[in-house]
């Protein structure tokens, strides 16, 4: 009679030892057999470097003229040459608010005239850039008739000043000329037509004791303003820097208004290098003022930013 085998056990069953494998994880470490495993595709670089978006966001931000359009891609596009372009064009356009601003409030152009020399000193200095307006605007009190300057003479009663003294300076051409170069020196007074201004309205000292026969402007030929350099001697109408006949109305352009100090030699400095080949000027009339220490012609050039404001060099 047989009994069981000795190598079975009685509770062995034909599926126990199976199960017994899927109860015990393998000994090297691996996942059971049934257990499933949805690995996604790996997205990092095969030398391991961890995944960026910088090529997307690169094509996100390129911009064409195709994609854009010429503005949006002018605007928008990082190529260096067009933005060099660009910021020279954004700074041109500032200057031309600026210009265009500084021209409403002046009602002249240009606005600003740099100082080229010392007739004027010390209350203007070379190198100082002048705020120049219209000289119907910001009239003092008790001005010349039929004008918007107020003299030297009028000042001192009504306690107009401008520059540290009574009167208006103001800009104007001698004679009338468009072939002379402007002059910016202070208007002393105003005189009528045949009037004996030596005589009635003079000082003494800035005609050199002359009598109206000596000087050639006197009797006044016609209506206007006797004027000088704060620095000089004597009067324009007589043995002055300027050298003029008695300065009508309509030979003035402007009243000095505020002074810069400093700023004007920018525009000294381009013309010196330039030697005034992009904007020249006539010669001044009279002597140097290197000859003739301060008795000279107060000189400016038209001044702006960078001399993109100016319109032309001026020397006064």
């Amino acid at each position: 009679m047989s009994g069981p085998d000795p190598g079975d056990s009685a509770d062995d069953g034909p599926g126990d030892d199976a199960q017994g494998h899927r109860d015990e994880p393998p000994s090297d470490g691996t996942d059971t057999p049934d257990e499933t495993r949805t690995d996604e595709p790996s997205t990092r670089p095969a030398d391991g470097s961890p995944h960026t978006d910088t090529d997307a966001s690169t094509d996100e931000n390129d911009v064409t003229i195709e994609d854009d359009g010429l503005v949006r891609w002018f605007l928008d596009t990082d190529d260096g040459t067009v933005v060099f372009a660009r910021d020279v064009l954004s700074s041109v356009a500032i200057v031309a608010v600026i210009g265009l601003l500084l021209f409403g409030l002046s009602g002249v152009w240009p606005p600003l005239v740099a100082v080229e020399s010392g007739s004027m000193e010390p209350n203007m200095e070379r190198g100082d850039l002048i705020f120049v307006v219209d000289d119907d605007r910001f009239v003092g009190d008790d001005p010349a008739d039929g004008t918007g300057v107020v003299t030297l003479e009028s000042g001192q009663e009504t306690g107009h000043e401008k520059f540290d003294k009574a009167g208006d300076v103001i800009v104007f051409r001698p004679d009338g000329s468009e072939r002379q170069t402007p002059v910016i020196h202070r208007a002393h007074f105003w005189v009528d037509e045949g009037e004996n201004w030596v005589d009635t309205k003079a000082n003494e000292a800035y005609v050199g004791g002359a009598s109206c026969t000596e000087v050639q402007t006197c009797p006044a030929a016609h209506d206007g303003f006797v004027t000088k350099g704060d620095a000089n001697d004597g009067y324009d109408q007589h043995q002055g820097g300027a050298r003029t006949d008695i300065v009508r109305p309509e030979w003035v352009s402007g009243k000095a208004m505020i002074r810069i100090p400093y700023l004007g030699h920018i525009r000294l400095t381009f013309d010196s290098i330039l030697g005034g080949m992009v904007a020249p000027s006539p010669s001044v009339p009279g002597p140097e003022p290197a000859a003739i220490g301060t008795a000279a012609t107060a000189g400016v050039a038209a001044s702006g930013v960078a001399a993109a404001v100016a319109v032309r060099r001026r020397r006064f």
